[in-house]
């Protein structure tokens, strides 16, 4: 196995990634985490030998630079390959060769588990983010007139599928009307709390938004929740595996992912947290073929599915603990940071999100006074092969950019950006 300076030379040399196999790019992080071993996790952030390393773990395209990775983050070449291999193996003896897979999956939910700090038996691994949401808040045990709280600034699709179950069955939808972001966590938890009946039933927030990473007082809520028989349902698309938290630091009943997100597991994965004794309370989104009332997996039953991509979740797993998150999620908010404090120093430049680090970590929304920031998007992407993702709210919250990096990122690459949007800053207009 190369070393570090080896490795880098070897890449200078022109050997590259075609001299680097998926399994021995792991095997160089893994040994780079040694060599690091004695370092905090904010000095490694700062360590560019160590994330060139990492780079080249990913196969995204280095022509574009890409800092809208909060809608699906781009693939591991040790992920991919291991659809591609789980995938031949599949089509060997057909249900017979899936059946085997299939067995592999209990490993996934089992360190699944591991990182969320959960019994394992309270997992489900399903098909995305907004499926799991939607396997709670639509399952959920309601009658009418039953209140469900949630927040202008929660997930559409998970808002469609409340206002579904008001016009189906009666439920009443209270929406708590938050102001524009960043929201103080005090006010936030206010404007939450004083919605409350004798009828609220559930509540729903995110652990941190789409929108611009707003978070939400997680624990607070669980503990006005847990008072009141209430059950809190938390979609933590951005929250799992972006910095380290365990499922006992927010109290929560039910927690949601997108694995496709910060895990860097295969497009078409997430899953849900379920208590053990709401498991036979919860009604399944699809019914299972025959139904163990107890048995998390009753929540899993969908058909023919192919395991393939389920199976690659192991992947993703040993790339991010090969990383170690606390060393993640200090490289993020460096890279966050390096943006961000860069442009906030102009008076136009507004940010939507909280820089406070207890508050935000690698995801951070701006807008510019004067700026059309759609056209500013289409301007970073058509003119500088930058690809963001222009953002904004149904009720006029937001207008403006949502930046989300990725430990696949350059520091050069983020210079260029920051760059790139200080010339608009300054002249006034998109150039």
């Amino acid at each position: 196995m190369l070393n570090r300076r080896e490795f880098l030379r070897s890449c200078a040399a022109g050997l590259g990634l075609a001299a680097i196999t998926p399994e021995e790019a792991l095997e160089n992080i893994l040994a780079l985490g040694r060599e690091t071993a004695g370092l905090s996790p904010e000095q490694v952030a700062q360590d560019e030998d160590f994330w060139f390393q990492v780079r080249m773990a990913f196969t995204e395209d280095r022509n574009i630079i890409n800092l809208n990775q909060g809608t699906i983050q781009p693939g591991l070449r040790i992920v991919q390959e291991a659809v591609r291999r789980h995938s031949e193996f599949s089509g060997n003896a057909g249900w017979h060769s899936m059946a085997v897979l299939n067995k592999e999956i209990e490993s996934c939910r089992r360190r699944l588990g591991l990182h969320l700090g959960c019994d394992p038996e309270e997992l489900v691994i399903c098909r995305g983010g907004s499926e799991a949401g939607q396997i709670v808040l639509l399952g959920l045990d309601l009658k009418r007139g039953d209140e469900v709280i949630t927040t202008n600034q929660d997930y559409p699709r998970l808002i469609a599928a409340l206002r579904q179950r008001e016009k189906r069955e009666g439920i009443v939808l209270k929406m708590v009307k938050l102001p524009p972001p960043p929201v103080p966590l005090d006010q936030f938890y206010n404007l939450v709390a004083e919605q409350v009946t004798p009828r609220t039933r559930a509540i729903l927030v995110c652990h941190l938004t789409h929108y611009t990473g707003q978070m939400a007082p997680v624990r607070r809520l669980a503990e006005l929740c847990r008072s009141k028989g209430i059950e809190l349902v938390v979609d933590g698309a951005h929250g799992f595996m972006h910095f380290p938290f365990k499922l006992a630091d927010l109290g929560c009943d039910y927690y949601t992912a997108s694995l496709h997100k910060w895990t860097m597991a295969p497009p078409g994965n997430g899953m849900v947290r379920i208590p053990k004794d709401r498991i036979p309370k919860l009604w399944p989104l699809t019914p299972p073929w025959s139904d163990n009332p107890n048995d998390i997996r009753r929540f899993e039953d969908v058909g023919t599915r192919s395991p393939a991509n389920r199976v690659a979740i192991a992947e993703a797993i040993t790339f991010n603990e090969g990383i170690g998150i606390e060393r993640k999620a200090a490289r993020l908010r460096y890279l966050k940071d390096r943006w961000a404090n860069r442009l906030k120093q102009y008076p136009k430049v507004k940010f939507f999100t909280s820089l406070d680090p207890a508050e935000s970590c690698g995801l951070a929304t701006f807008g510019i006074e004067g700026i059309d920031m759609g056209k500013l998007t289409e301007y970073l992407l058509d003119k500088h092969g930058i690809v963001a993702s222009h953002i904004t709210h149904p009720d006029g919250l937001v207008d403006g950019i949502r930046i989300v990096v990725n430990v696949s990122l350059s520091v050069k690459e983020i210079d260029y950006f920051a760059e790139v949007v200080e010339d608009v800053v300054k002249k006034g207009k998109i150039a």
